[in-house]
């Protein structure tokens, strides 16, 4: 009697920092409506003013392509995982976030990740699409996915929240996702001053705040100089390296948060930065060069 053979995991793209490789570890792309609900601005013609949008981050008829994934390199010595997605069987408000099955762990894994492999989870700020993954449900408990990991996030961002009145959905995913983490004693709240704090040899967090209060983008420094920033929050989408004034309906201080943008992406311009971004579909990651009165940013394919 003959079985099916089980199916490989598909090769996990990486791109390569200065002897760092930076590893896309991908959850699940979101639905062709989030773009028009978390970038109410960019609408199709703002869009369709942009070819370089289209097709990899734009659809012939505008509408936005977003994803939810992580990135995991090793530096320093130590195996580092960023944000961690929404999770699997997790109760939320959104219906494309609820109670998901997919293979994000088998995905880690088959990038040389296995969960009990990563040193330090870096959350770039505490929102539902970006601490999910930090926990599992074994026996009907949340428990941490990564045990032998310290979580790092800002101390302003653990604080503006603990004084935050959340709704009930905003409390379930604290539940479920970051107080499992606290209670086992994993969680590091980290203070970042303006020129940012490096975590370990060619790793430092940045401030950017706006998005939440405590928002963080993470830096990566190789061993020659060369360098990426991972964005978090801060750029959801490429559009906004052309209009950095449009920001997120979730962000808190709009204002704030379009300022750090637009530090972020004139930090890198004119670079060799790469840019990755923490909800760019595929390419994901690019270098930012200008373009008129904005940005634009240039594709760079990872490998596999």
């Amino acid at each position: 009697m003959s079985s099916t053979p089980a199916q490989a995991p598909a090769p996990v793209p990486f791109w390569t920092i200065g002897g760092i490789a930076v590893h896309r570890v991908d959850e699940v792309p979101l639905p062709p409506a989030t773009g028009a609900w978390l970038l109410p601005d960019a609408t199709a013609d703002v869009v369709g003013r942009h070819d370089w949008l289209r097709p990899d981050f734009a659809d012939p008829e505008g509408t936005l392509r977003l994803d939810s994934h992580s990135f995991a390199f090793e530096t320093g010595g130590l195996r580092v995982l960023v944000d961690t997605g929404i999770g699997n069987g997790k109760t939320r408000a959104n219906p494309a976030w609820r109670d998901l099955r997919t293979g994000y762990l088998d995905r880690l894994t088959a990038a040389g990740f296995p969960p009990d492999s990563v040193d330090l989870v870096v959350l770039t700020h505490l929102h539902t699409d970006h601490v999910g993954w930090n926990t599992r449900e074994v026996n009907g408990a949340w428990v941490p996915t990564f045990p032998g990991a310290r979580y790092v996030t800002s101390r302003i961002e653990r604080e503006f929240w603990a004084g935050y009145a959340m709704d009930e959905p905003r409390r379930r995913m604290f539940d479920d996702s970051v107080l499992p983490v606290e209670a086992a004693g994993l969680l590091d709240l980290v203070d970042v001053p303006p020129e940012g704090a490096e975590l370990a040899p060619g790793l430092s967090l940045l401030p950017t705040p706006g998005h939440t209060p405590g928002h963080l983008a993470v830096r990566l420094t190789g061993a020659d100089g060369e360098k990426a920033l991972i964005t978090g929050d801060c750029v959801h989408h490429p559009v906004q390296f052309a209009h950095p004034a449009i920001g997120s309906c979730v962000d808190i201080d709009p204002e704030r948060a379009e300022r750090s943008r637009r530090e972020l992406l004139a930090s890198a311009a004119g670079t060799d930065t790469l840019v990755l971004g923490t909800h760019f579909p595929p390419p994901t990651a690019g270098r930012v060069t200008v373009d008129g009165g904005g940005h634009r940013l240039l594709p760079v394919a990872p490998s596999v």
